[in-house]
């Protein structure tokens, strides 16, 4: 599998305190753990568990997820913006491995 790739799509500028659409999206193959490959052995599980967003350094947004995931998840979330400042977004996948993009937005 190739190292999972993480996208974010939103505004480069927001207005002081509105709210802005923010979509994600990793390629990975999430492996349920349920799949037996040609010689019948279980491929172990392989997924993305986790997912946070921070803005400047505070939690925005996090989840967890399970098995039943889809590969290349896909997900769009609101949040309010006060000031200027810089996103992260981490996933974490079930071998420990943090896969993390950075977005900044501008107040104008």
């Amino acid at each position: 599998m190739a190292t999972p790739t993480p996208r974010v799509r939103m505004p480069a500028t927001a207005k002081a305190g509105e709210t802005i659409e923010i979509k994600t999206l990793i390629s990975h193959e999430m492996e349920s753990g349920n799949r037996k490959d040609k010689d019948g052995k279980v491929i172990p599980r392989k997924i993305i568990n986790g997912f946070e967003a921070k803005f400047n350094g505070k939690q925005v947004f996090k989840t967890v997820w399970h098995p039943a995931i889809s590969a290349n998840p896909f997900m769009s979330f609101f949040v309010k913006v006060p000031e200027a400042g810089t996103f992260e977004f981490a996933w974490t996948d079930d071998d420990g491995s943090v896969y993390k993009s950075e977005q900044k937005i501008a107040i104008g």
